[in-house]
């Protein structure tokens, strides 16, 4: 018998994207033969909600609750209070539109065990804890009291002094005297000035995810200011201000405004009066500054009562998980230093792959390592944490350890420390996941008093642990091919892990993490142990595989978790890596799982490789790859079979080089301003602009060509290009014109995707998803709005009309141009076709293509997950399929 598992997620504070995206996470990852994971949404009213698992897999929460169909009210994306308002009957509604609202009798009947994965406030605060311990309902993590210390950073402070533990200089300031503008206010920056040198960090004590957090590096009394306001979460907008804004100024303004993660968040107050609704608030703007007048403050409703200014610490970054072993003792995983570009180590540097560095072990000398853990294990045991724990810190270069942040349920997102430092003792994510649930309810028999509630589940649950160990093995072998050298190669990452872990956790395959790197001319795969494989991203992998070695002080945690990695593995998984070419893999899989973006997995030159040993595997073949890569091609071909594509055009080095001038004035008397400009063979909205004058079509051509591996300052300037955004280097790029609307009336960029299927006479059927409205705030899809938790808005299905008849009408023509379009190039398996839908009064509907993908992304929020769970595939079983498929192709190719 399987035990029963509730991943609680969702929730109702500002870190509820990263709740939700950790909820997946654990909800794909647990050992499918031990679990049944069951998804329990958390809304903000409070509902404990059986979700249907479809929606787990949406990119985001603002995708289903509200639907974008139920969101009337605003062309702004809305969370479920704005739509609520306070209107119980309303609530209700809303929450049994996305499950099945359970009582918490009811939950206790369903699950076994519920598996907390939720952040901030009401989550993971004591206050869930002790409701779940009123009804006996065992739970994952630390208990009432820890989990109490574990959310107040101002509590934290004074405790870790009264124990000893070194602490930055702080004071709190409180909300109300904050508010005495003018009064108290004044004196409060004033007392900050005189007391701390800058920089200085301001916080609000009870978010996670740096939400609230800034670090103030500017003497004036306007940056401190506005950093006490974003830590309270109001927000003082002056009559100049506002009315500098254009309309469009001003609706960019608000959206950044209520954004939870980065604004005030909705509901907002403005003089005692609350509005739910953007467009309410700038109407509100507008009539109140339509003369000169006083400031106006506004106030998120969810806020803090209390916040703290303290002293910068100048020193190393990091963050240790601290588990307990099966006698219930702390020990600290390997720390992890966290380099970053930025002071500030934010939202976007935290969960976007390739933007910080995390560095394990921190690089100090053992003695400071060793301090760091002994240090965390202690206020592990001071605050009574229990299971597991991540404290993070800073250390001076005089060894002085500062604790600061000691939180009790970590951020469960496929890249965070939690899974990454669990494999540096050999644990993947799903027997990390195994030893959680475990460690969990022997700590719950305790704290229930041998109630009876706890004993038969843990008897079960380790009755099946024992006996997984001694199944034979009879698993097919699956060599996941991810990494590769282009620009797109940290997506790769991401892509081949998730399929990792959604096999590894699987009944049927036993996958095998190879990492690719070379060049054009040459590349191997890399068989790769789980510690490097959890790297933070593709250059962090190969500094490892070029230079691994095992550092002492991870030698020494390794012995030390030797009962914990004995229980919950079945062989070794640390090991130095492995060189294969590509022609060995032959004696070491059963098929090959490509989740290469670009070079050399899109462009036929891998696949042919594997024809040529008569390997497996997924997506198309090496011709048809052959021409998807390249986008003028794949244009050019679907032109002349009838369909509608951007006119275009290839730019060469060789004819910039000769004559630019020349070469911009051919390309204005084709293209006219503004129009698209991109590589040719690169995705994942690598260097994809919309080049609204000639400075911009030079810098362009300037970083495009350029000849040192670093972006030109200049240019990139120009173009406003963010830190560390992948911007490749190219002998070519393509201009497009720019797609516009052409007088229709619904007028929306989607993506579809597709599964093919081996029929029974032998040919191929394909099996066209519902396509995704994509919603882009800038000129084009950026990279965090592709692969980001909780940012950017993937509408499935597509809303090319009201009525739900017409919208399917509409819906099947775009399939069929999109199934059309695939069969045309001669794209199998799967694929992700880009494209823009024009709808017409008069019912005529228009396709247009943008790009075709046959090796689309397969990150776990990517939105072909979102068009299968329609179709009843959760993302194993469509990686299954794909899998099936590619297996039955080679047979019939063999044949």
């Amino acid at each position: 018998m399987k035990t029963r598992i509730g991943i609680l997620f969702g929730g109702s504070s500002k870190e509820r994207e990263i709740s939700f995206a950790g909820g997946r996470t654990v909800y794909d990852n647990l050992n499918k033969t031990l679990f049944e994971a069951i998804p329990i949404f958390l809304d903000n009213q409070g509902n404990f909600i059986e979700l249907e698992w479809e929606l787990v897999y949406k990119g985001s929460i603002r995708d289903f609750y509200p639907s974008p169909v139920r969101n009337t009210y605003s062309e702004f994306p809305l969370y479920a209070e704005s739509i609520i308002q306070d209107d119980a009957t309303k609530a209700t509604e809303l929450a049994a539109s996305i499950g099945k609202i359970l009582s918490i009798q009811e939950l206790k009947s369903k699950i076994d065990i519920a598996f907390l994965a939720l952040h901030g406030p009401n989550g993971e605060d004591g206050r869930l804890q002790g409701l779940l311990e009123f009804y006996n309902i065992p739970y994952t993590g630390s208990g009432i009291f820890s989990s109490a210390i574990g959310i107040d950073k101002i509590l934290q402070k004074k405790l870790a002094s009264n124990y000893g533990f070194q602490q930055p200089s702080y004071f709190t300031i409180t909300r109300k005297d904050w508010l005495q503008k003018n009064t108290t206010s004044e004196d409060i920056i004033t007392k900050i000035l005189q007391e701390f040198d800058f920089p200085f960090v301001v916080k609000a004590p009870t978010q996670g995810s740096s939400i609230g957090i800034s670090i103030v590096i500017e003497d004036s009394n306007i940056a401190v200011e506005k950093a006490i306001d974003k830590a309270f979460f109001i927000r003082t907008i002056t009559h100049n201000e506002w009315t500098a804004k254009t309309e469009k100024e001003k609706t960019d303004y608000t959206a950044t405004l209520v954004d939870i993660r980065e604004g005030i968040g909705l509901p907002v107050r403005i003089n005692k009066d609350i509005y739910y609704i953007p467009e309410d608030v700038i109407a509100y703007l507008d009539g109140y500054f339509s003369q000169p007048t006083t400031d106006i403050l506004l106030e998120g409703l969810d806020t803090e009562s209390e916040i703290i200014v303290e002293e910068f610490i100048q020193g190393k970054e990091f963050s240790a998980i601290v588990i307990e072993d099966t006698q219930g003792n702390p020990i600290c995983l390997p720390p992890t230093e966290i380099r970053k570009g930025k002071e500030l180590f934010d939202y976007r540097s935290k969960y976007l792959p390739g933007l910080s560095r995390k560095i394990t072990p921190i690089d100090l000398p053992d003695k400071d390592i060793h301090a760091i853990r002994k240090a965390t294990c202690e206020l592990f045991k001071a605050f009574q944490f229990g299971v597991y724990a991540r404290i993070d810190g800073f250390i001076t270069a005089e060894g002085i350890i500062y604790l600061n942040d000691p939180n009790t349920t970590s951020g469960m997102m496929p890249s965070s420390f939690f899974f990454h430092q669990a494999a540096e003792i050999g644990l993947n994510p799903s027997q990390f996941l195994t030893y959680i649930i475990h460690i969990s309810l022997k700590r719950r028999l305790e704290e229930f008093k041998y109630n009876g509630i706890v004993e038969p589940i843990l008897q079960q649950l380790e009755k099946n642990i024992t006996e997984l160990k001694t199944q034979s093995n009879n698993k097919k072998k699956i060599g996941v091919i991810l990494g590769g050298y282009s620009s797109e190669r940290h997506i790769s990452v991401e892509s081949g892990r998730n399929i990792f872990e959604k096999l590894a956790s699987s009944e049927k395959y036993a996958p095998i993490p190879l990492f690719l790197h070379g060049n054009d001319t040459f590349y191997s795969v890399y068989h790769l142990p789980i510690n490097v494989l959890l790297k933070d991203n593709a250059d962090d992998i190969w500094e490892k595989v070029r230079f691994y070695e095992q550092h002492p002080i991870i030698t020494q945690i390794i012995k030390e978790c030797t009962t914990i990695t004995n229980t919950y593995t079945v062989e070794n998984q640390l090991f130095k890596p492995v060189e294969y070419e590509i022609e060995e893999l032959q004696d070491k899989v059963d098929m090959v799982f490509i989740a290469l973006h670009g070079r050399p997995g899109e462009d036929g030159n891998l696949q042919a490789r594997l024809d040529a040993i008569k390997m497996p595997y997924n997506g198309s073949s090496s011709a048809t790859s052959a021409i998807t890569i390249d986008k003028y091609d794949t244009t050019e071909i679907l032109m002349k079979a009838g369909f509608l594509a951007a006119n275009h055009k290839i730019v060469t080095q060789e004819a910039w080089n000769t004559a630019a001038d020349t070469l911009y004035k051919e390309i204005e008397q084709v293209f006219t301003y503004p129009f698209i400009a991109k590589p040719v063979d690169d995705g994942c909205s690598s260097a994809v602009k919309k080049i609204k004058n000639r400075e911009e079509l030079h810098a362009f051509s300037q970083l495009i060509f350029r000849t040192t591996e670093s972006l030109l300052p200049e240019p990139a300037h120009v173009l406003h290009i963010q830190p560390k955004e992948e911007f490749p280097q190219k002998n070519r790029f393509l201009i497009e014109s720019l797609i516009s609307a052409n007088g229709a009336s619904i007028f929306l960029e989607v993506t579809g995707g597709m599964l093919c299927h081996q029929q029974a006479d032998g040919s191929i059927g394909y099996e066209m998803f519902e396509a995704s409205e994509s919603l882009a705030e800038g000129d084009v899809l950026s990279l965090e709005e592709k692969f980001l938790a909780g940012q950017g808005m993937n509408i499935t299905p597509a809303r090319y009309a009201t009525n739900p008849t017409e919208r399917q009408r509409i819906s099947d023509l775009v399939k069929q141009n999109l199934q059309g379009m695939a069969q045309a190039i001669g794209v199998t398996g799967y694929c992700r076709i880009d494209a823009f839908v024009r709808v017409y009064e008069d019912g005529k509907v228009e396709v247009i293509c943008i790009e075709i993908n046959s090796l689309p992304g397969m990150t776990p929020a990517t939105c072909i997950f979102h068009q299968c769970a329609i179709n009843h595939y959760k993302p194993y079983e469509f990686i299954d399929k794909i899998i099936e498929f590619g297996v039955q192709q080679k047979q019939v190719v063999s044949t």
